[in-house]
């Protein structure tokens, strides 16, 4: 495990390396980045990216994916991979939004996670990057590798059991722009086959560099 101060620095350093870090789905609307999210599970942020803008033309407000054909859904979905509990979820999702919450995503952790196909992840996400609530803990598979590698928890796997520790010890002010940080630190240096530390902004603190 790294020190608070370690942490601190890795922190400090990961933000300097990545300062536009942000959520890498494209999204005008908060219920749009919730569906984004959905559709993005098990699926690349890319891919999602290539079909949304049609799926947000075919059905412009909450409503009309409330009332949507969810057969119809799933044709603008399907490249997404299971794609049929997707547009499943989504279209239930906007229809829990409009009759309980008056068509806003709601902001609250209880909330969120008692919407169809939403779990902390992505309630996570929307706290953070849509309400910005300090302490919002994106726990994805970037940051379970890297927040193991670099000795910020200590070997865990289970995503709210690496969320609750890395609550504990991040700033809670930077904790949602650091959680993008790693994502974007992951698909650059830190890969999951082979870690380039050797470009590494943080080897020097890193418990996997060390180690």
């Amino acid at each position: 495990m790294r020190t608070q101060e370690q942490v601190n620095e890795i922190v400090r350093l990961l933000l300097e390396e990545y300062p536009e870090a942000s959520c890498t789905l494209d999204y005008d609307k908060a219920y749009e980045l919730l569906f984004s999210v959905r559709l993005a599970a098990q699926c690349t942020d890319e891919r999602v990216n290539q079909i949304t803008p049609a799926l947000f033309a075919r059905f412009p407000t909450l409503e009309s994916f409330a009332e949507a054909d969810v057969a119809e859904v799933e044709q603008y979905v399907h490249s997404c991979g299971f794609f049929r509990a997707k547009a499943r979820d989504i279209v239930a999702c906007a229809q829990v939004l409009l009759e309980k919450h008056g068509g806003r995503v709601p902001d609250t952790m209880e909330e969120l996670t008692a919407l169809p196909g939403v779990g902390r992840k992505t309630a996570n996400l929307i706290l953070g990057d849509v309400y910005r609530v300090p302490g919002s803990t994106v726990v994805d598979t970037h940051c379970i590798r890297l927040s193991n590698r670099m000795g910020l928890v200590d070997n865990l796997k289970e995503p709210v059991k690496i969320e609750m520790a890395l609550r504990k010890i991040l700033p809670p002010e930077r904790s949602s722009d650091f959680c993008h940080c790693l994502v974007l630190h992951g698909r650059a240096v830190c890969d999951a086959r082979k870690p380039d530390c050797e470009h590494c902004c943080v080897k020097h603190l890193c418990q996997h560099f060390s180690g």
